[in-house]
This record gives structure tokens, C-alpha cells and sequence, in this order.
């Protein structure tokens, strides 16, 4: 990690004062201005153009009230939020999240990250996020569906499949989706299957697409451990969360030969020495919606449940964070590297704290950042906006071998644009700056916008 360049310093200053008080903002923004010094000493015209500074300003910010009538008949009042941040690739695109800890600071780091990730996957879409300070968790099917209608009957104004397309994220999968989508056919009278991803099968989804962020991520995680000659075969794996994103990197990890021995949620850690049993865990998750605890009930066999500390304290050679930002601490990556691992690989956005990726990278770690590792699932969105267009359906097989080569090709472009800028195996720095660049290069294109 280095430090910003001299000429980049004010970009900083401007966004730390025009964004009082948005840290995780403040901390995406410094993460890519970190990358770009080699990039403006190569490409001087972006810094003298104020081409940054327009790429740090969201171009639209839309924040609304949310009214709903809870199953006591009492009206609760959300707030709502969605971040088109950056358009010059093409319609904006980007998921929704419904979680308690929403605020524009962190739609805003989200927003941000997309574009950059989106520009990765190279593919026509631009960058956005959304969501609400709504917590879905306890709510009644009939709640969830009423704050969704709410939602949408403002939301429904600024999106569009060629205007803005969202689609899920933390505490909104398919059945809230599905519910935004039936408010949004309603509210415009017309069947525009393009204009939300995450979309069930009988009404427009696309195969994999709930498996595609957690594959995507095993698949650059994978490809990066080729070039040292490693793979997942036989190695102790540690996945955060147990999610959508964490399920299928664990269903994955395991495919290649990987055995996944912790996992967890917001209240503690379960350890399996035996391996997760995925089936067991999807029942826990995704049918009771229950918690990693009562997996730990039902599983038995030397399954057993911790309430403190954390799960990066679980020995392992790939840590696999995919649960929220700055859940990996400095203190949790000197625990991993004194242990023994070997690659990180994010699967939630920004998951690592920046004295956490300093640490790995310092310590010859291999360190796969979320903008790249975890582009998967907007890759495989932006698939199910093709099929929408095209009035097609393709199957699971041909949709994950698309997938595969998506995340193959993002995995050479950082590998090579690190290369290029003279920071051999530096992912992070070839993801920001080869993210950056497609950007950038759209924006001079289309003249100050």
C-alpha cells in the first residue's frame, strides 16, 4: 500500500469535506486514489481535467421517505435511498440493501465500488446502489411485502432497463424482489422484465444468478492460486457470513476439493471440522431462516457454536470474508498469516479494514479485493439483462461457463495492469486502476459530464 499522490491530495481533501462524516465513503474513495499516482504520472490529462473529481461525485443521490403499516396496524416510517453514481458505461446497476446500518455514507461507498467493479466484469453497465435502513429480519412475509411496495412506489420513478437496474443485496433476495417487481409492473402497467436482476425463474431470472457472486469469487480465487502454482484442492477454508454469497462460495470451495470448516452470522461462529454440511446449512438458512447456532444444534458430530471472538480465529489457508465491510480487522489478519494462510479472497464489498490488506500484502499474502473478486454477481445480472432482452433462457451449465470466463478474464486483466504498472501481484492496485481506466477513458470520451 502507498501512499496518495501529491497531485491527487486535493481530490481527497475535496471529497473528505463535501462527504462530512461518510467514513466508509471516505475509505473507498482513498483505496483507489492509493492506486492512481502511477496512473496520472502515465496519463497526466486525467488529473489536469478534474476527470477524478467527477468520477468521486455521484451524479445523482435520491433519498426518500418509506411509509408502512406493520401487522399491528401501526405505521413505521423507513428511509430509502438509491446512489446512481456513475452512468458512462451504460445503465446504472447495482443492488439494494435493507439493514438497519444503511446511511448515504455507505450507499454512497457502495455506489462508488460498483462502478469500478462493473467496469471490471467489461460489460455495458454503469454503477449504483441502493437500499433502506429497514431490517427485514423478524418480519412477517406480509411485513416485508408491504415496506416493498412502499418502497418501490417511489423507487419506481428513477428506474428503467435503460435508465437503472437494481437488483439484491444484504436482507433482499428473492422474495423481496419479487415483490418489487410485482409493485413495479403495477405501478407502470407494463412487464419490463429488464429492469430488476435476482429475478425468480418462473418470471424472468436467469440460472445461477443466486449461485454466481460466491462461485465468481472461488473461481478468481482459484485462478489466482494457479500462479503459484496452489489450488483449493485440499485446503482448510474459513467463509464469513452464511448468506446467499457465503453459501455458494462454501458449495463451491467444495466442488474444487476445498473443505470448509467454519462459517458464521452476526451473533457468533460455528466450527465443523468435518466440513459445513451445505444441505443442513441451506435448510437452517434459507427454509427456517434461523441462525448458525441452531446449525450447530442439529448437526452434532463435533459441530460446536462460539459466541465471542471471532471466526477469522479459526486456523485456516483460505479466508474467505463475505459477510460486510470491515469485518476483517488488523488484528484478525495478524491471527490468519501467524496460522498459516496462504489467499484472501472478498466476497462481501470492502470486507477487509485497510491495516488488514496492508498486513497481507506486507506478508507476501495473496489478496483477491471485492471489486474484482466479488464482480461475479453483477457479471451474471448483466447475463440476465441480456436474456431478458433477447426473450431468452439459458441453462444453468451455459450461464456458469459464461460466469467462469467472466472471472477468468477480470483475474488476467488485474494481473496484467498490475503488471503494467510496475506492481507485479498487486490485486488491488490492478483492479483499481484497470477499473478506473475503462472508466475514464468513457468519460473523455463523452466530454465533461
Amino acid at each position: 500500500m502507498v501512499g496518495i499522490d501529491e497531485k491527487l491530495e486535493p481530490v481527497l481533501a475535496e471529497v473528505l469535506s463535501r462527504n462530512a462524516g461518510e467514513g466508509e465513503f471516505h475509505q473507498a474513495v482513498r483505496e483507489v486514489l492509493e492506486s492512481l499516482g502511477r496512473v496520472v504520472a502515465k496519463h497526466p490529462e486525467y488529473a489536469d481535467h478534474a476527470l477524478i473529481e467527477r468520477i468521486c461525485e455521484p451524479e445523482r443521490q435520491i433519498i426518500f421517505r418509506v411509509p408502512w403499516v406493520d401487522d399491528a396496524g401501526q405505521v413505521q416510517i423507513n428511509r430509502g435511498f438509491r446512489v446512481q453514481f456513475n452512468s458512462a458505461l451504460g445503465p446504472y446497476k447495482g443492488g439494494l440493501r435493507f439493514h438497519p446500518s444503511v446511511n448515504l455514507g455507505i450507499i454512497k461507498f457502495l455506489g462508488f465500488e460498483q462502478t469500478f467493479k462493473n467496469a471490471l466484469t467489461g460489460m455495458p453497465i454503469g454503477g449504483g446502489k441502493g437500499g433502506s435502513d429497514f431490517n427485514p429480519r423478524g418480519r412477517s412475509d406480509g411485513e416485508i411485502m408491504r415496506f416493498c411496495q412502499s418502497f418501490m412506489l417511489e423507487l419506481h420513478r428513477h428506474i428503467g432497463e435503460y435508465v437503472d437496474v437494481p437488483a439484491g443485496d444484504i436482507g433482499v433476495g428473492g422474495r423481496e424482489i419479487g415483490y418489487l417487481f410485482g409493485q413495479y409492473t403495477r405501478l407502470t402497467n407494463r412487464y419490463e422484465a429488464g429492469v430488476l436482476t435476482g429475478k425468480g425463474l418462473v418470471y424472468g431470472g436467469s440460472r445461477a444468478r443466486r449461485e454466481a457472486t460466491g462461485y465468481g469469487a472461488v473461481y478468481f480465487v482459484e485462478r489466482m492460486l494457479a500462479t503459484k502454482g496452489a489450488s483449493f484442492d485440499g485446503r482448510r477454508v474459513v467463509v464469513s457470513g452464511s448468506g446467499n454469497v457465503a453459501i455458494y462460495t462454501m458449495e463451491k470451495v467444495e466442488q474444487f476439493g476445498g473443505r470448509v470448516v467454519a462459517c458464521s452470522d452476526s451473533n457468533g461462529y460455528v466450527v465443523d471440522e468435518a466440513g459445513i454440511d451445505l444441505e443442513l446449512l441451506k435448510e437452517v438458512k434459507e427454509v427456517r431462516r434461523g441462525r448458525v447456532a441452531d446449525y450447530a444444534a442439529l448437526r452434532g458430530k463435533g459441530a460446536y457454536y462460539v459466541d465471542e471472538g471471532s471466526v477469522w480465529d479459526v486456523p485456516c489457508d483460505v479466508a474467505m470474508p463475505s459477510a460486510t465491510q470491515n469485518e476483517l480487522t488488523g488484528k484478525d489478519a495478524r491471527t490468519l498469516i501467524a496460522a498459516g494462510v496462504i489467499a484472501v479472497g472478498e466476497g462481501a464489498n470492502m470486507p477487509s479494514t485497510p491495516e488488514a490488506v496492508r498486513l497481507f500484502q506486507e506478508a507476501g499474502v495473496l489478496f483477491a479485493p471485492g471489486k474484482a473478486a466479488n464482480a461475479g454477481g453483477v457479471a451474471t445480472s448483466a447475463l440476465e439483462m441480456q436474456q431478458n432482452a433477447s426473450r431468452d433462457s439459458w441453462s444453468f451449465e451455459q450461464t456458469e461457463a459464461r460466469l467462469a470466463e467472466i472471472m477468468a478474464n477480470i483475474h488476467d486483466t488485474c494481473a496484467a495492469t498490475a503488471e503494467e504498472y510496475g506492481a507485479p501481484g498487486d490485486y488491488v492496485l490492478g483492479a483499481n486502476v484497470a477499473g478506473f481506466v475503462r472508466v475514464a477513458e468513457a468519460m473523455t470520451a463523452l466530454g465533461v459530464i
